[in-house]
């Protein structure tokens, strides 16, 4: 039976060791609640590192049998992997860049980046023991972005989700990370890319159609013939187990004992890990400008603070915790009364029911991280809220602040902001307090951590079948063998090609697609077979096509249909074509030259072509785009018509159309096989206008009207060359 494999970088358990045994418990972590039912299923497994260094092959066996007995299989690092792969390449180049704190804290060596790379090949040799064919793989944030393309290459169809758990940073930020290329391809061997948010969706977008040689349309990238599908899945939380643990008897004690230390005061509630994406400082100083502004609040509200260790052996760290400790100090001394203290500063981690005590007691919950791929805090708060009442104020860095809207949202530079919404939540009155928690609550209950783990494994599997499909379009194995064996038993065929992007590959300059020895070799084969009737019909230049196949017995169809020559005869045109128009156009087109470096005009007999392949990806789709806009009415009014193709946007006679000229030809003669190649948005006037029994073959895996489709020109080659040698193993 086909199973789910979790990997992470942690285990969702603590390993502790007394009087030479060792103990597990439960990790509290929200991916562990959310992924608890999964790995508990069947014969599903949960594979990461236990936490802790094992040395001795004994304590190493101990703790795989302890934990295979609840579904766990560990990976073990050494003490040098931990610091190098974890503490160094993780979190020293990872963490502080995804952040947006490249230039502060980044520090790129070459050793952790082996080091990445090897416990991501040790992580890989762990899911190849268990893994089979069938099999669900879901591989989980920053630590192993190596990880999928390393299983893909074993595993070439096996299904892979991966989801990162942190902000995806922009382009400019990514491009900074010299072995970018590398994490990106690793990336890439997944199925389906989940992150919380549509900004990092459009960042990873943007950040790997610029650094890698792949294509994307929509939220879809094709690399490798392969369609991997970039989505946000907002990350939930448990919500109906911070709902009930405020009805328990241990919490209620908890909350009564809060509410007689704070019974004459408002209480702001802050908890985060220690780090320096999550806004601590800034917090304070907002909280130290509020009591300096308005000195009436001294002695009402309390800030109850609890910042959990974290990295404590790293500079920064320990650096930021000082700067913490004194200004937390600093508020008490200056604003303390006898029997008030403003700050209430915990530097350590809490038990669950105290937090959820915590939770259902604050009047107010501030969370105001610089940077943060979702915040789970601030949907405990309100999942904890369940008399409906109670103020989030929600940093818009966070990806939370994306769907809790109904919290006052504030950007976490500005400590004026953040102090004046600490004032509108202390006043704010319980009518509208009531209506905003009730919106925010129904919106944690409905995306909750359950429904997140369904709709990403749900998509997942429609992924999958998106890619299957997509097999079965592609010209190979029996469908390829299928269109052999009919052009084989075939007598009088019409065969289509297009030329630049379907015979040839694109060139940065149009002059240098020139056709190569290889290509009029394969042609002179196609024509030499008296059953063949090859046309080649491109957008190209009729002067092109003279000098390139004017010699071979090939009938030449030019500028998309405007200029014909059947073999042996001089070329013709089509006739009552003006271009009158072009006076009007072409000034159009030199302004956009001149404001897109990279960009020039083609002009041709009946058609202006503006090329922008040499133009700064993404300056030359916007100014195509614009142009595209520009130019709509203009050339409806003159009977034109715009054509996108690629990195081209061509404008010509509406009279002009490959559909009609292949129509033309096709309606002379009674083919028994008719096929037709094309790469690009003119060919598919071909694909619609040629009868249903045509073969029509798309080159590129993009949507098209084409029944099939091939990868690229050397693939188109290769297909041709199979079929005239289908012919000479019939003759034999």
């Amino acid at each position: 039976m086909p199973k789910t494999i979790i990997v992470s970088n942690r285990l969702p358990v603590k390993i502790t060791q007394a009087d030479g045994e060792y103990q597990l418990s439960p990790s509290e972590g929200g991916l562990a609640t959310g992924l608890g039912s999964i790995y508990k299923q069947h014969n599903n497994v949960w594979i990461g590192w236990p936490g802790i260094e094992v040395n001795s092959d004994e304590d190493k066996s101990a703790i795989t049998e302890k934990l295979k007995e609840i579904s766990l299989m560990p990976v073990f690092l050494s003490q040098q992997e931990i610091s190098e792969y974890y503490e160094g390449f993780s979190n020293e180049v990872l963490w502080p860049v995804f952040h947006y704190y490249a230039s502060t804290y980044a520090s790129y060596k070459q050793s952790n980046w082996d080091h990445y790379r090897e416990v991501n090949q040790k992580f890989c040799d762990e899911i190849l023991k268990v893994a089979k064919a069938g099999d669900t793989i879901w591989i989980h944030d920053y630590q192993l972005l190596l990880l999928p393309a390393l299983v893909r290459e074993v595993m070439p169809d096996v299904s892979i989700g991966f989801f990162l758990h942190i902000p995806f940073p922009s382009n400019e930020m990514f491009r900074l990370i010299p072995w970018r290329s590398e994490l990106l391809e690793g990336m890439l061997g997944a199925d389906l890319l989940g992150f919380h948010t549509f900004d990092d969706v459009r960042h990873f977008l943007s950040t790997v159609t610029r650094i890698l040689p792949v294509t994307s349309s929509s939220n879809i990238i094709t690399a490798n013939d392969r369609s991997i599908v970039v989505e946000s899945f907002p990350m939930g939380i448990d919500d109906k187990k911070y709902g009930s643990l405020p009805l328990t008897q241990e919490v209620i004690e908890q909350v009564n004992q809060i509410k007689e230390a704070f019974k004459d005061t408002k209480l702001i509630l802050s908890i985060d890990r220690l780090d320096y994406s999550k806004g601590i400082l800034q917090r304070l100083e907002a909280f130290e400008l509020l009591l300096k502004l308005h000195p009436e609040y001294i002695g009402k509200i309390n800030l109850y603070m609890i910042v959990v260790p974290s990295r404590e052996n790293v500079p920064q760290y320990v650096h930021l915790h000082d700067q913490i400790d004194k200004k937390a100090g600093s508020i008490n001394a200056l604003y303390r009364t006898m029997d008030w203290s403003p700050v209430h500063y915990y530097y350590r981690s809490f038990p669950i029911e105290m937090l959820s005590a915590l939770y259902y007691s604050a009047d107010v919950c501030l969370v105001t991280p610089m940077r943060d791929g979702m915040n789970l805090v601030s949907k405990e708060y309100v999942a904890s809220r369940v008399n409906n009442d109670g103020v989030l104020i929600l940093s818009e860095m966070a990806g939370a602040s994306k769907k809790l809207i109904d919290a006052i949202i504030v950007n976490p530079n500005n400590i004026g902001e953040i102090c004046r919404s600490i004032i509108q939540a202390i006043k704010m009155p319980l009518a509208e307090q009531r209506e905003r928690m009730t919106q925010m609550r129904q919106n944690v209950s409905k995306f909750n951590i359950a429904h997140w783990v369904k709709i990403f494994m749900e998509r997942l599997k429609e992924v999958k079948q998106l890619q299957r499909s997509m097999q079965t379009r592609h010209v190979s194995g029996t469908t390829g063998q299928s269109i052999i064996n009919r052009y084989a038993k075939t007598k009088n065929r019409i065969i289509f090609l297009d030329y630049d992007g379907t015979l040839v590959d694109f060139k940065p300059n149009i002059a240098q697609a020139e056709p190569d020895k290889q290509l009029y070799e394969l042609l002179s084969l196609l024509t030499e077979d008296p059953a063949n009737h090859v046309v080649l019909i491109s957008g190209r230049k009729h002067e092109n096509l003279s000098e390139w196949f004017g010699n071979k017995n090939i009938y030449l169809i030019a500028e998309h249909g405007a200029w014909f020559r059947q073999q042996n005869t001089s070329w013709h045109k089509i006739s009552g074509l003006s271009d009158a128009w072009k006076q009007d156009i072409y000034p159009l087109l030199e302004t956009y030259v001149d404001r897109t470096p990279g960009s020039f005009i083609e002009e041709k007999t009946y058609s202006l072509v503006w090329h922008y392949r040499k133009a700064q990806k993404g300056l030359g789709e916007l100014r195509a785009n614009e142009l595209a806009n520009n130019l709509k009415y203009l050339a409806s009014d003159k009977g034109l018509q715009l054509l996108p193709g690629d990195k081209v946007l061509e404008i010509k006679n509406m009279e002009v159309n490959k559909g009609k000229a292949a129509a033309l030809l096709v309606d002379k003669n009674d083919y028994d096989f008719i096929i037709a190649f094309g790469d690009d948005y003119t060919d598919e006037d071909i694909f619609k206008a040629l009868p249903d029994s045509a073969i029509t073959i798309k080159v590129g895996s993009n949507i098209s009207a084409a029944k099939f489709y091939l990868r690229n020109p050397g693939e188109v080659r290769r297909f041709l060359l199979d079929l005239t040698e289908s012919t000479v193993v019939q003759d034999k």
